[in-house]
């Protein structure tokens, strides 16, 4: 997860008739959640300060949150914030990845060593060129 941030409380509320998970780090939550339109709020003290995962995991089995709704909201929260196991790769799984640049070809002019009397093409006389 992207935080460090612990909780001490923790529950579900119904929300625009949808079930979410809810994290606090006061009871008081409830007089909050109420004015803003929740319903069914259900909240409770945790025995330590934890991280939604672990609050979500440590709530679950309680028979206050035994209902389907609840479960449901716990599942959605942990689908959606548990990143899923990526499956280990095997050599014959594995692809390389193709080359798009094409190699860089020299371009170079090869250079003729220039002689007393010899044209720019390397004829003695311009009468030996084959044009």
């Amino acid at each position: 997860m992207a935080t460090d941030k612990t909780f001490t409380v923790a529950g579900v509320s119904l929300f625009k008739g949808e079930y979410k998970a809810r994290f606090a780090n006061d009871v008081m939550r409830v007089k909050v959640l109420s004015k803003s339109g929740h319903e069914d709020i259900r909240l409770v003290e945790l025995d330590e300060p934890m991280s939604k995962l672990d609050a979500v995991l440590a709530i679950k089995g309680m028979t206050e949150f035994a209902d389907v709704n609840a479960q449901n909201a716990f599942l959605e929260y942990v689908e959606r914030n548990v990143p899923a196991a990526k499956p280990e790769s095997t050599p014959t799984a594995t692809k390389t990845k193709a080359v798009t640049t094409a190699p860089k070809v020299s371009t170079v002019t090869p250079q003729v060593p220039a002689l007393k009397g010899m044209t720019p093409l390397g004829l003695k006389d311009v009468e030996d060129a084959p044009f």
